[in-house]
């Protein structure tokens, strides 16, 4: 190989970019030390410019396209060079491709809770995130403002930034918004927009950015305030407080029913309590709770209800006898009428039971005297 055959291959003779990274936002032609040669071929693809700089200046700029790299196509890069012979020869210069489209599934969020003075529960804090979309709409100011001389800039590097403005912006947005934070949910695609326009203004005009969408997706507030609005709505979904403490009341009698020993007793004084505090809870004629209501809408309280007696059956030469009070089982039982192993039964039992083994009459068999033996019969 010769001379200018080695010299003609170390040539640049086309200039392109294929992005696949999606995350790439400025990518510089690797050059090295190569030169481009007169009559070079560079491609721009849709979504993509072009950028020459030459010692440190940018030169010229080019939109999606192919073309044919001569002097007529770069007449900045042309005058800074001052090609004495014209443009014949080869010339250096860096190439920046600019990523023109949207670089999108972009992620922002509260890293702390946002104060606001909320009309119904004055001062509270929310957290939100969302998501945003970025575009470089001044390929010059993003080179100048952000790129430098790095190789290649990608997204993440500014993504840092760009959430600390969303979320500067974000506050003074709910501070002065005059939302109720219960109406916030409803107002998100307003929000949304007032927060994008706010933010592309600090981006455009520093950064040479744009951010063609960006949404807010949820804004939370902290858990003991949800617990509190959980429960301020069971209390709108109750209604009148004294008509449910009725009907708890009401729904309780049948269990205490099922349950003969001392079960009535209880439901008895669960009753008198539920209607005190009913009387309680009744707003008077002077706005006090209790105490103004008239007799006729509330009834006195009196005494509970005594419990029904409890009587018990007995199983005696195989037939059943009965009923009996419990005093009067307490006598059979100290005069040995009824054994521990006497079958016995009362209402609410499922079925016979050994007395022994029932708590209310087994400890009647521990004071029990046990019946006398029979007299020794004649010999």
């Amino acid at each position: 190989m010769s001379f200018l055959e080695k010299l003609r291959s170390e040539l640049v003779d086309i200039v392109e970019w294929v992005d696949d990274s999606h995350r790439t936002l400025v990518w510089r032609f690797p050059r090295y030390h190569n030169q481009i040669k007169n009559g070079a071929k560079l491609i721009v693809r849709p979504g993509q410019e072009a950028i020459f700089v030459h010692q440190g200046k940018i030169a010229d700029q080019f939109g999606p396209g192919t073309y044919v790299l001569q002097s007529r196509n770069l007449p900045v890069l042309s005058t800074l060079a001052g090609w004495p012979h014209g443009f014949d020869s080869p010339f250096k210069a860096e190439v920046y491709f600019v990523a023109t489209r949207q670089v999108t599934d972009l992620k922002w969020g509260t890293p702390n809770p946002v104060m606001m003075r909320d009309p119904d529960f004055g001062p509270i804090r929310v957290r939100a995130f969302g998501t945003y979309t970025i575009k470089a709409v001044d390929a010059r100011a993003l080179l100048t403002e952000l790129v430098g001389t790095d190789s290649s800039f990608e997204s993440d590097e500014i993504s840092e930034l760009l959430r600390s403005i969303v979320n500067s912006e974000f506050a003074d947005l709910v501070a002065n918004a005059s939302v109720p934070v219960l109406d916030l949910a409803s107002n998100y695609q307003e929000l949304s927009g007032q927060l994008r326009e706010a933010v592309r203004r600090r981006v455009r005009e520093v950064f040479g950015l744009d951010v063609p969408q960006l949404y807010i997706v949820n804004v939370s507030l902290p858990a003991e305030v949800e617990q509190a609005l959980d429960a301020r709505t069971s209390m709108n979904l109750v209604g009148d407080l004294a008509a449910y403490q009725q009907y708890q009341i009401g729904q309780s009698m049948p269990v205490a029913a099922a349950n003969p020993s001392g079960g009535l007793a209880g439901a008895g004084v669960g009753v008198g309590m539920g209607m005190a505090m009913a009387r309680q809870m009744v707003p008077g004629t002077d706005g006090q709770m209790g105490g103004g209501v008239p007799s006729a809408a509330v009834p006195p309280i009196g005494p509970a209800p005594a419990p029904p007696a409890v009587t018990w059956h007995i199983v005696e030469q195989g037939a059943t006898v009965g009923p009996f009070a419990y005093g009067q089982v307490s006598e059979a039982i100290t005069a040995g009428r009824i054994r521990p192993e006497t079958l016995v039964w009362t209402a609410g039992m499922s079925g016979w039971v050994a007395a022994a083994q029932v708590p209310q009459l087994g400890q009647l068999f521990a004071g029990a005297v046990p019946p006398a033996p029979p007299p020794p019969s004649a010999g």
